[in-house]
């Protein structure tokens, strides 16, 4: 087999900093059709030094999809969506919102940042693996992502 016939994994970056909801979306993209590879971060400066590959994440992947949580610490979701956008390098990668937020104000405000959709967390386990399914159906197998590394 030549290396022409390697399938590369998508690479998804989930910003999230509850331990469960990380874990639980780990193991429903671990059953993916999709071949991934899943890096987990807890908080937004973490994030930006991810994407940016600084520090530790000086050999980071760079992400064919993000999956962002609003409310992190550190910095908030919001400011690492304005970040990624406003950045030549990043902006194109798409952000999927996953938040449990559904104030009409943090949908708009997402979306004025450029957000590539908004999904509200579930409360129910077996709803938010029903969303984590659906996102993988959407934007790993129909959705044609940008490939390459711009950096």
């Amino acid at each position: 087999m030549g290396a022409e016939n390697l399938v590369q994994p998508i690479e998804i970056l989930l910003v999230e900093d509850s331990q469960g909801d990380a874990d639980l979306a780990r193991e429903t993209l671990a059953d993916s059709k999709v071949l991934n590879s899943l890096h987990v971060v807890s908080d937004g400066e973490e994030a930006m030094a991810f994407l940016r590959r600084t520090g530790k994440y000086s050999t980071a992947p760079h992400p064919d999809l993000v999956l962002l949580d609003l409310n992190l610490p550190r910095k908030s979701g919001r400011e690492v969506l304005a970040e990624m956008k406003a950045d030549a390098k990043l902006r194109r990668i798409p952000v999927v919102v996953l938040t449990v937020s559904k104030a009409e104000e943090d949908i708009l405000k997402a979306y004025d940042l450029h957000a590539n959709c908004y999904i509200t967390k579930p409360i129910d386990l077996f709803q938010f693996v029903k969303v984590v399914k659906a996102i993988e159906d959407f934007w790993l197998t129909i959705v044609k992502l940008p490939k390459g590394d711009t950096q």
